[in-house]
């Protein structure tokens, strides 16, 4: 069980995070003073409200959802497959990636806590094919889970994540030589042309009582074809607009829309901003993650995309709501657009 936590990082990991320009004070920092909780909230506020959360933060019944045939996907197909909450699988010039894998059923360290929606645990890491990459944001549990990682270990080519997050990885088991960590503005090189660069989001990390020891990134992904901006988790700031002016304009923006709350609003979007941040980022298609699969918030399960949908109306920016398990084919005239959670 204590496995599950991780471990924070230690000896040159250790020393690499202390130069970090975003570790001060013992921890690492967000761009824009960032409080745990907005101003007018209290913990007694949040824990009082998790208490009498209303029945609509679960579907009333089985979500519908497409089991996936990765294997026949073509080779040189550029696809994304929504797995649920934050986790998709990305193939992409030859490569194959899996982000933010979250299979094991739950996003808690507890069993039977944050369980799944019924429906959605339509493919397991036993499933999957062998792939070329991983890429974890962050190392929140619905984001790192230690289940996944395991039986991912042996079919996974090269792990990618924020500096500090691979103590959790190589404690796990995968060699530190498999492990590239990034800070902020950080790039690195990936095979047949493509790069990863690591950019600043506005959020925190933690696995036990000791916050923001490992660093929370999104992710911009160039290949010889498009351009990707895979946002992991965060609150409204400046930082689109500037990753919109580096690396802009973005063939497709993955961002996270759900587990908000006015009471923690600095490190989760409303849908209105989620809309507001693809249009700093010069994104051209929007597809939204972090909703679907858990309820981690109050709100009613399906009123991130119903929200988001109508701030989105009349924008130059395109939807995509594919169902889990479906196969998005970029480039496809294909809509995407099936309100398939209106049941």
């Amino acid at each position: 069980m204590s496995r599950i936590f991780g471990k924070l990082p230690s000896g040159d990991r250790l020393t690499r995070v202390k130069a970090s320009p975003q570790y001060r004070k013992g921890k690492f920092a967000n761009q824009s003073l960032t409080p745990d909780l907005s101003e007018d909230a209290t913990m007694w506020k949040v824990l009082k409200a998790f208490r009498n959360k209303p029945a609509t933060v679960k579907p009333s019944d089985i979500l519908p959802v497409i089991q996936p045939d990765i294997s026949a996907l073509p080779e040189d197909e550029t696809a994304i497959i929504w797995l649920g909450h934050s986790s998709y699988y990305m193939q992409f010039a030859g490569l194959k990636m899996l982000v933010d894998p979250v299979l094991s059923g739950r996003a808690s360290p507890i069993p039977g806590m944050i369980k799944a929606f019924a429906g959605t645990e339509l493919i397991r890491a036993t499933d999957l094919p062998k792939l070329d990459y991983v890429l974890i944001t962050h190392d929140h549990y619905d984001h790192l889970d230690y289940q996944t990682i395991r039986q991912l270990k042996s079919k996974t080519g090269h792990w990618l994540t924020s500096l500090g997050v691979g103590e959790h990885l190589e404690y796990w088991g995968i060699p530190a030589d498999k492990i590239t960590e990034l800070d902020w503005w950080e790039q690195t090189s990936l095979r047949h042309g493509c790069s990863l660069t690591a950019t600043p989001s506005r959020h925190f990390s933690g696995r036990g009582l000791k916050r923001a020891q490992s660093l929370w990134s999104s992710f911009v992904l160039q290949t010889p074809q498009h351009k990707f901006y895979l946002g992991g988790d965060s609150g409204w700031d400046t930082h689109f607009a500037e990753i919109g002016k580096r690396f802009g304009p973005f063939d497709l923006a993955i961002l996270e829309c759900g587990q908000y709350h006015p009471y923690w609003k600095h490190i989760h979007m409303m849908p209105e901003e989620v809309v507001a941040a693809a249009e700093q980022l010069g994104a051209r298609c929007l597809l939204p993650v972090h909703w679907g699969k858990f309820a981690l918030a109050l709100h009613p399960w399906k009123e991130p995309i119903t929200r988001l949908l109508s701030a989105a109306s009349g924008k130059q920016i395109r939807v995509l709501t594919p169902m889990i398990g479906q196969t998005l084919v970029l480039g496809s005239d294909e809509g995407y657009d099936q309100a398939w959670w209106d049941f």
